[in-house]
């Protein structure tokens, strides 16, 4: 599955209040920038992680994030979206802030 034009539309809705948004994608995906900055990627299945280590991985572990895991078993410092904020952009937005301030 390819990400669509709808799946775009609803990232940039859903991170709206982050401001200075832009978008690249990447095989069957897309990564997510704020000022040229990556701190987050949608996957092909529509699956939204943010860049995260450290403390703030653990803070997203605690939320019940997963890990980014690829098809060989390799992780990537990459966790879901908390599932709570999957639709609340106020809250999305939050977790974007976070994640930039994590970089």
């Amino acid at each position: 599955m390819a990400v669509s034009d709808a799946d775009i539309e609803r990232i940039y809705e859903l991170f709206e209040g982050v401001g200075g948004l832009s978008h690249r994608k990447m095989m069957g995906g897309l990564s997510l920038y704020c000022e040229g900055q990556i701190f987050a990627i949608l996957s092909a299945e529509g699956r939204i992680y943010l860049k995260a280590s450290g403390d703030f991985a653990d803070r997203l572990a605690d939320a019940g994030s997963e890990k980014f895991s690829m098809a060989d078993g390799r992780g990537m410092n990459y966790w879901t979206l908390p599932d709570a904020a999957l639709d609340d952009p106020d809250a999305a937005a939050d977790w974007a802030r976070q994640a930039l301030a994590a970089l």
